[in-house]
């Protein structure tokens, strides 16, 4: 075996201990610990809309530990402003001069804790951050860390207090997943088991930033023909034809991709063949299309609809 592939071997098991350290936290919800991975290595951001008390919180700040990245949380509330995100520039008498003093954006993870409790103006706050990983403050522009992943929680839009998601922010989330509760079996289990507080302070980081880093290029690198391509444009069309207010969007089309290429590479492939864009489809579209008789989605349903419905090339 040569150092290449040897390499690629390597890193294959390191996202397997990845996985793996999530899941002895975030209990019988491997699928959405799969798909939140999937957002970290294919370079997207995470949106998760559940009700309170299901884990979402748990499971970014598991994501974090185990990839060993440093993480702020950030709790949306509806006076939060967009200096609270970003940073400030304090006069500095010394100097002479304003200093900046950056904000909770400037980690590697951003957990958005319930980010529609916050007012639009302040949900904007992360769109730059989240397109071009940098952030323009009174003219003076400011990398962010590399990696750079937001996981955004939000609470079901019928709750008090909630302000909807503009669909323009919406678009740069790669995926969206819910947990839901747990099954009786593991809800039994996390009810006699350790307390997730203390599992997590005391959770061992199995990667670091210069690895997610190595992981997302590996990701890169896995192949989508124009067959695959063909596949999806078909999905992207049959989405556009009039059922929706908007289709997906060739933003959207390129965070599936993206998305799907993490999926193949975590299942030992170095092809994307049309079942890992199927794997991922409901959480790409979750979060993206209306219909536009004003029913609610059901992601799975609609994703079932669209593989039965769009013939594979």
């Amino acid at each position: 075996m040569d150092q290449a592939m040897q390499a690629g071997v390597d890193l294959r098991a390191r996202a397997r201990k990845l996985l793996a350290a999530i899941d002895e936290v975030v209990l019988g919800k491997q699928r959405a610990v799969r798909l939140a991975v999937c957002t970290l290595l294919g370079r997207g951001h995470l949106l998760i809309e559940d009700v309170p008390g299901v884990g979402k919180t748990t499971l970014a700040h598991a994501l974090a530990a185990a990839a060993g990245l440093d993480w702020q949380r950030i709790q949306f509330t509806s006076d939060l402003l967009p200096a609270d995100i970003l940073g400030v520039s304090v006069y500095d008498r010394e100097r002479g001069a304003f200093r900046f003093h950056p904000g909770p954006v400037f980690s590697h993870l951003v957990l958005a804790d319930e980010i529609n409790r916050a007012t639009p103006k302040t949900q904007s706050a992360l769109l730059e951050a989240m397109e071009e990983q940098q952030v323009t403050i009174e003219g003076e522009t400011h990398r962010l860390a590399d990696p750079f992943f937001v996981i955004a929680t939000r609470n079901p839009l019928e709750q008090a207090g909630t302000y909807p998601l503009p669909e323009s922010q919406l678009d740069r989330f790669m995926l969206q997943i819910s947990l839901g509760y747990p099954e009786p079996a593991t809800e039994r289990a996390l009810l006699m088991g350790e307390d997730r507080r203390r599992l997590l302070a005391r959770m061992a980081p199995v990667c670091d930033a210069a690895t997610v880093l190595s992981l997302q290029v590996a990701v890169e690198g896995v192949h989508a023909s124009e067959t695959l391509v063909d596949y999806l444009e078909a999905i992207v069309r049959w989405t556009r034809s009039g059922r929706f207010h908007l289709g997906l969007s060739p933003r959207a089309a390129l965070a599936l991709l993206r998305a799907a290429r993490a999926w193949a590479w975590l299942e030992g492939r170095d092809m994307v063949l049309p079942e890992d864009l199927q794997a991922v489809l409901a959480a790409g579209l979750a979060h993206r299309l209306q219909p536009q008789d004003g029913s609610r989605i059901e992601p799975e349903a609609l994703a079932r609809e669209i593989i039965e419905s769009v013939p594979l090339p």
